[in-house]
This record gives structure tokens, sequence and C-alpha cells, in this order.
């Protein structure tokens, strides 16, 4: 497997907005680990274009996303900053290539975090403020006929993150158990709860943690930990409003195409 290039092809898929048949030629002998091997090459090659990382996702650890894409275990990718975007602002259409939207707490870090034996704990210890998100998931493969490898290859399908302005502390929100939903044109379209997430999001980038230790990866002070969807993800229309609710905390509001 030639690790470059199919690093480049994915970084070609994303600048051009368009998919790729497949991004594994031959599956044969592939792994979980081979297939992050090509996402941090594909990191490698946007850092070397003037990115950054800054952060990391979790993605596909509440039931309903496993649902949604028929994939059944987690993934997990780096956040880059060129995908953060503002509220309140219009993500033009073209920029995307088949979208879906999602809900979910942002961790913002105030030191750092990481290590096998990473507990819920120490998520609360280095956290310093909660912010409600939305993501963009948006595959580099064709029509989302994806597998583990597709997505883990392909940084957990993240297209942006828009973050909203109404930070928490965590001892200001009680993230087991609240409902959250997604707005479209002032419809809810999708519920759900926080306790979807590996029952807490903390406890979700715990795991995390321990995770990304098998390849020595930790988090940075002021990195963003994105811990999973609290719902199912909605596909996007352009020129609709969304907006993403968490009850009694606050929300996020975005608009798509014109």
């Amino acid at each position: 497997m030639d690790i470059e290039t199919i690093a480049r092809s994915i970084v070609d898929a994303t600048d051009r907005r368009e998919p790729l048949d497949r991004i594994f030629p031959d599956e044969t002998g592939l792994t979980p680990d081979r297939a992050f091997r090509v996402q941090q090459e594909v990191v490698r090659l946007k850092v070397e274009r003037g990115d950054a990382v800054a952060g990391f996702k979790l993605g596909n650890i509440a039931k309903a996303m496993q649902n949604r894409f028929g994939i059944d275990q987690p993934d997990f990718g780096y956040i880059m900053a060129h995908q953060f975007h503002p509220e309140n602002v219009t993500l033009p259409s073209e920029d995307y290539i088949q979208p879906f939207v999602e809900l979910e707490p942002a961790f913002v870090l105030k030191r750092p975090l990481g290590g096998k034996h990473t507990t819920s704990a120490d998520v609360i210890r280095a956290t310093d403020c909660v912010i409600p998100s939305l993501e963009i998931i948006d595959s580099r493969v064709r029509g989302w006929d994806i597998g583990i490898f597709d997505t883990l290859a392909d940084s957990g399908s993240t297209g942006a993150i828009v973050l909203g302005s109404q930070p928490r502390s965590l001892s200001d929100v009680n993230l087991a158990d609240m409902p959250g939903r997604i707005d479209i044109d002032g419809r809810t379209v999708m519920t759900g709860n926080t306790s979807e997430i590996y029952g807490s999001p903390i406890s979700a980038i715990a795991w995390l943690c321990r995770r990304l230790s098998e390849y020595g990866i930790t988090f940075s002070e002021g990195d963003v930990v994105l811990p999973g969807s609290c719902l199912e993800a909605i596909e996007m229309q352009p020129g609709t409003d969304l907006e993403g609710v968490f009850e009694g905390w606050g929300g996020v509001r975005v608009r798509y195409g014109s």
C-alpha cells in the first residue's frame, strides 16, 4: 500500500470537491492502524501547505451514528484549523461534497491530556469549558459507501466545525443527561441526548485518550476535542438554516448555501 499516494488522493478529492469511488484499491491485509497512518500522512500534507492541527474528534461512538452509516466501531481524526467556521454565517454549498450535520459539546482544554490510563477525572481536570457545536461531516467517498478503514483514513469524515458562543464550565451542565436537537428552518428534525455518547461525553473523551495512546498521541492546552454526536446526523440541503440546541444550555446556528 502506497500511503503517500492514497493520502494525496484524499487531499485532491477535498480540494476538487469530487468524491473518490474508493480510498483503498485493495483492502487485503489492511488494518485500522494502517488506515490511520494514511490519515496522519494527509495531516502532514495539509500542515506542509500551511494548515495546523487544532484538536481531535471521536466519531461513531453513539449507536445512532453507527446505524446511520453502517460502521460498528468508533472512528477518530485530527481537526485542522481551517475547518473552524463562525456561527451565524453562510457556508457555501460548493465547498462541500455530500455533507451531514451533527450536534455535540466541544471540549476546550486548559492543560495537556492523554495517556493509556486516562480517566474521566483527568478529562474534567483538563477541561477549561464546553461549547455547543455543529460538526459537518463530509465523506470523500462517493455516496458515503464507507467502512471503518475509509473513515479512519479520511479523518473521521470531518468537513467543518462551527462553535457556539455560550461556553460553560463542566460543573454548570449535566453532560451525562442533556437533551439536544437539530432544527432546520425552525422545525425540529432530530433529537438525542448526550447520554448516547458513551454514557457521557466525558467518558468518551477518556476512551479516545486511551485509544490514541497506542499511537503516542496526546492533546495540548487549547485543543478542541469533539466526543461524538448525541444524535443521528442529518443530510444538509442548500438554502436552509441549521440550528443545534442543547436544552437548558444554548445553541449554535449556521446557514448552508444561498
